[in-house]
């Protein structure tokens, strides 16, 4: 018997997000496994920056519904912890995240989110022009 799969799907604003869901969506194996797509936002700032609140968020919703996806939008103060205290309180087993091309591991959103994460999960790595299956980076966080 399969488990039932609980992807978390972490987004921004930034419109090449839409790869990720989709990506996310090609996990989903039954009726019993949920998706989640979730934004997060520090506090004190705009939930979208650049892009017009309502713009950005009828994209998210849309780009979500078409998927069968659930979204979640947050503000916190530390984002890392929000996505990690939602991946616990969901169950989440795979973690789906864009590439980062941050320079250094503290400025990497993956790492910082690897070390706070405290649950077993899966983190898929999709590359910004991803092609293949065989390009994604999955990184097994066993805390």
């Amino acid at each position: 018997m399969k488990h039932k799969k609980n992807i978390m799907v972490c987004v921004t604003q930034q419109k090449s997000c839409e790869r990720l869901i989709e990506y996310g969506v090609n996990l989903v194996s039954n009726e019993t496994d949920e998706l989640h797509v979730i934004h997060v936002v520090k506090e004190n700032w705009k939930y979208f920056g650049q892009l017009e609140e309502k713009d950005a968020l009828d994209y998210l919703f849309e780009a979500s519904k078409k998927n069968q996806a659930m979204l979640t939008v947050l503000k916190a103060k530390d984002i890392e912890k929000a996505l990690s205290d939602f991946a616990e309180k969901n169950k989440i087993t795979d973690i789906i995240m864009g590439e980062s091309f941050e320079g250094s591991e503290q400025q990497n959103m993956i790492n910082r989110l690897q070390e706070k994460t405290q649950i077993q999960v899966r983190f898929q790595i999709v590359p910004l022009n991803f092609i293949e299956e065989s390009e994604i980076v999955v990184l097994e966080n066993v805390n």
